[in-house]
């Protein structure tokens, strides 16, 4: 499916995006059928689609790296009960790349005070372009996102808030994921009063 970039810009038009894609949609709906304490799919889900689209290319959700699932629940913070999420859904579509995390769980390795909710939990993801996340209600696309999308829509990589004291993580994870390479308009700022323009 390919959308005229001027579309995406606002978080309604990236909701209707997910909602007219059939097999973006269909990620979000088997999230929603195992009524996850406040489930969303985040980050490179959303990001690659919009990126994709504002780049001219169809987006190939046949082929995501990963599919990232999050909930919060304080009750059961248990990694076996996120294996037994992402065994689910893989029963419901084979062969995606479901990756689970119980935010509840995940500021422990993020050295970050506890998540009390999924928008805190979110707004701590490393770049502001990365921290949104979908979910369905009754089958209509619902987004979080805590630092907004203009940096999304605008092709900009800029670390959070929280990574502000975190910059040589960020920065390895931008030279690991070598977005510029699939995405060159991208524009990536270091932190380091420079800013690497991928184009």
């Amino acid at each position: 499916m390919k959308l005229a970039a001027p579309l995406l810009r606002s978080v309604t038009d990236i909701a209707r995006l997910l909602e007219a894609h059939a097999d973006l949609h269909a990620l979000l709906l088997h999230v929603e059928s195992l009524d996850l304490p406040d489930g969303w799919i985040g980050a490179g889900f959303i990001r690659n689609a919009v990126w994709d689209v504002l780049h001219d290319r169809r987006i190939d959700a046949s082929r995501p790296n990963d599919v990232d699932v999050v909930f919060l629940d304080p009750a059961n913070t248990h990694e076996a009960h996120d294996v037994a999420i992402a065994n689910k859904l893989r029963l419901l579509a084979p062969g995606i790349p479901w990756e689970v995390k119980n935010q509840a769980r995940m500021h422990q390795r993020n050295r970050d005070a506890p998540y009390p909710s999924m928008f805190e939990a979110i707004a701590c993801w490393p770049e502001t372009a990365t921290a949104i996340a979908a979910r369905t209600v009754r089958g209509h696309v619902e987004i979080i996102a805590p630092h907004g999308i203009d940096d999304l829509v605008n092709l900009i990589v800029r670390p959070t808030p929280a990574f502000a004291h975190k910059m040589d993580i960020y920065r390895a994870r931008i030279q690991a994921k070598n977005w510029a390479v699939r995405w060159p308009r991208l524009t990536l700022l270091t932190g380091k009063g420079a800013i690497q323009s991928a184009s």
